[in-house]
């Protein structure tokens, strides 16, 4: 089996932590792993880089983990915490003379169509990023690097947005519930990083409790928690608390398996 390595280059929730002119005990924490950039995770195939998301710290975490070129681009779904951050994807155009090659459901490509429509004009102004779009459906497996990538349905409220199984890995943010096929698609993982938004339940994101039960259900060997907000409690504390094989991710994190 190839060793995969993950790093997680983001933990954090829409706003991060510290939330701008928050003065809770999360957001004045000294400790690093209580402050969270935009959820993002790195997949490395070998020498290929495999990015999940790219929101608004992008460039600032592609900076910290010294990436110098970038395989291909997974994302989960159009809000901006996602793909706020995709116009720094040219200094990989630039770096490889070429493009990224960019994965995403019809609604994202829609967004992204609008949101940087300067990259898609008939006449492009010098330097615009290169954003090709592949569109991709649940279900349909496709491959990066020799790698089977599936794309599951996942619900975040009511907007069907999209997890990942890659290899041996299964990625899932922003879910709040999941129909019974991606839970099947799922068997198997030895590595499960997914979502857990905070203590009290919310209307479009598992609270801590629903992302254990979720957790206990897929049953990975490894599970490891993202996307906290400040109200999911100090690092410290809170990691102490969890099951032996269920883990908070902290940004920086690497996981290797």
């Amino acid at each position: 089996l190839q060793q995969m390595r993950v790093t997680i280059l983001g933990s954090g929730t829409s706003q991060g932590v510290p939330v701008i002119a928050c003065e809770c005990p999360v957001c004045q924490s000294t400790d690093e792993n209580d402050k969270r950039l935009r959820s993002s995770a790195m997949i490395d195939l070998g020498d290929k880089k495999l990015i999940i998301d790219a929101g608004p710290d992008f460039r600032t975490q592609m900076l910290r983990a010294g990436v110098k070129d970038v395989t291909a681009l997974l994302l989960t779904h159009e809000h901006k915490d996602h793909i706020g951050g995709l116009d720094d994807i040219r200094a990989f155009n630039w770096v490889k003379n070429g493009e990224v090659d960019i994965y995403c459901n019809q609604r994202t490509k829609d967004v992204i169509s609008k949101d940087y429509d300067y990259a898609f004009a008939a006449f492009r102004y010098p330097g615009v990023p290169d954003i090709p779009l592949q569109e991709i459906e649940i279900g349909h497996a496709f491959s990066i690097h020799h790698t089977e990538v599936v794309p599951l349905r996942v619900m975040h409220g009511r907007l069907p947005i999209l997890g990942y199984r890659i290899g041996r890995l299964g990625y899932i943010t922003d879910m709040l519930t999941m129909p019974e096929e991606s839970y099947e698609q799922l068997e198997g993982i030895d590595v499960l990083i997914m979502n857990a938004l905070r203590i009290a339940p919310h209307p479009t994101h598992q609270n801590l409790e629903e992302a254990l039960k979720a957790a206990e259900r897929i049953r990975a060997k490894e599970t490891y928690f993202i996307h906290m907000s400040h109200d999911m409690g100090l690092h410290k504390k809170v990691e102490k608390e969890l099951p032996e094989n269920i883990h908070l991710t902290y940004d920086g994190m690497e996981i290797i398996f």
